[in-house]
């Protein structure tokens, strides 16, 4: 799984998400984001495994408390992937549009709107 493919995997589930959300105003422990979400340790660590196989989190111990925080831009590559698709479609959209005008300019007696 290449790591664009790894980074929606992780976003896919709601629980990431809001690992991610709550990481979004800083550093935090382990167990404090872990409150958040009523699950087991067990499983909440496997959804901090997740973020961190997809390198949208880094963990580090610091003592006996085990830090999280998010990695500069990590999404970088899933933004720049939607950016392209954006274009894309908005490229198509653009030039249906366009048929559609000269399809609806075509249907009146007069050419006029």
């Amino acid at each position: 799984m290449d790591n664009l493919d790894r980074i929606f995997h992780s976003l896919a589930d709601g629980t990431r998400r809001a690992i991610i959300a709550q990481l979004a105003s800083g550093p935090a422990r382990v167990g404090d984001l872990a409150q958040h979400h009523d699950m087991a340790l067990p499983s909440f660590l496997k959804h901090m495994r997740v973020l961190e196989s997809s390198d949208i989190i880094v963990s580090r111990k610091v003592g006996r408390v085990r830090m999280c925080e998010l990695r500069p831009n990590a999404l970088v590559v899933a933004q720049n992937w939607l950016e392209r698709e954006r274009r894309i479609w908005e490229d198509r959209l653009d030039r249906l549009d366009f048929l559609v005008e000269t399809l609806a300019k075509k249907e009146t007696p007069d050419g006029t709107e």
